[in-house]
């Protein structure tokens, strides 16, 4: 066994504790920059709660610009603390606006596949994340990932020094749309099948799909808590290889896209992967796969407007993410192209 394990400086988990952040910003700066979704008026609990305070609005999903735009803000109003309270999107957001703020340069001097992939050479500024949403596990994952209309394609700025400072997780903030929810079950089995899995993120994967089958507010916020846990230290695989190409083709949630891609990612890698196993205990904990994104109403692809011409080049930029390197197995061109087939 060689393996490493890497984290939030500190994970708070529990209802009623996002009353905590007043608190644990005055620990890092004098002034804190607070990163909300379109609707700020749903955690301005927590705005009142920290003493000197901007706010950035991420309507959507952030693009390089949106960091951009970000950073300028937060020089502008003289922000040395970086608080996320939102879904993935909005702690993406403050995860890159927080690195830019002490690395300086333009977010394309570090993203990679469309940029020129160079690592961060300073701390971030402190940032704090409180997830709104059960699904992303970003609260404590070491990538904000970015949409490049331009590009057509959503990449990671990534780094190791982008965990966060702290991961706030409560269940009181949170809510668990299938959307959210698929996106969680898909990180857990997607880690837990992955060729970078290890004994500790096995165990993570395992209790996070069984409180993911139990339910209930609580149960959903820490299976996506665990989600993030595994994620970060073992890697994904084939379902996020697409969706990343597939995010910025489509008007789609991610997580409707991993639920799309999941059986038949499922079946193609139990299929050819020498670690069957896995896949049954996988069965075990969450039941069949197809059946649960069936009971969950989650549409086909098709139903996103994607078209059969539009294979060749989702395949070819799939192929390129850095999640596929996490599959259990390489998958050939062909079997990419099929596995879309069936996601239609």
């Amino acid at each position: 066994m060689n393996f490493e394990f890497a984290t939030a400086s500190r994970i708070i988990f529990g209802l009623g504790r996002a009353r905590d952040v007043g608190t644990l910003a005055r620990e890092f700066g004098r002034r804190a920059l607070v990163v909300t979704g379109r609707h700020p008026e749903r955690v301005e609990p927590v705005i009142a709660a920290v003493d000197a305070v901007a706010t950035f609005t991420v309507a959507g999903e952030p693009t390089v610009q949106t960091v951009r735009d970000g950073v300028q803000w937060a020089r502008a109003q003289g922000c040395d603390v970086v608080i996320s309270c939102g879904g993935g999107s909005v702690i993406d957001a403050g995860k890159a606006i927080a690195a830019l703020l002490t690395n300086g340069g333009d977010p394309l001097d570090y993203l990679e596949v469309i940029g020129q992939g160079r690592a961060l050479t300073q701390w971030p500024a402190p940032f704090i994340a409180i997830p709104t949403t059960a699904g992303t596990g970003a609260e404590v994952t070491r990538n904000a990932v970015l949409g490049s209309p331009e590009h057509k394609v959503k990449v990671s700025l990534r780094s190791p020094l982008m965990l966060p400072r702290v991961a706030l997780v409560d269940p009181e903030l949170t809510y668990a749309p299938p959307a959210c929810r698929l996106d969680a079950l898909t990180q857990l089995i997607e880690a837990f099948v992955s060729n970078k899995a290890n004994p500790l993120t096995d165990a993570i994967c395992r209790e996070g799909m069984r409180r993911w089958r139990e339910g209930g507010n609580e149960n959903w916020a820490l299976a996506a808590l665990c989600s993030g846990l595994a994620l970060a230290n073992a890697g994904l695989g084939a379902v996020h290889g697409f969706a990343g190409p597939l995010g910025g083709m489509l008007n789609a949630p991610h997580g409707a896209l991993c639920a799309a891609l999941l059986p038949a990612v499922m079946e193609m890698n139990r299929r050819l992967a020498p670690n069957r196993e896995r896949f049954d205990e996988v069965e075990r904990l969450v039941g069949d796969v197809g059946n649960v994104v069936r009971t969950l109403d989650a549409p086909p692809l098709r139903a996103y407007g994607l078209r059969r011409e539009d294979f060749s080049a989702v395949a070819g930029k799939a192929a390129a993410a850095s999640s596929m390197k996490g599959n259990p197995v390489a998958l050939s061109r062909e079997q990419l192209l099929e596995i879309l087939d069936r996601a239609l």
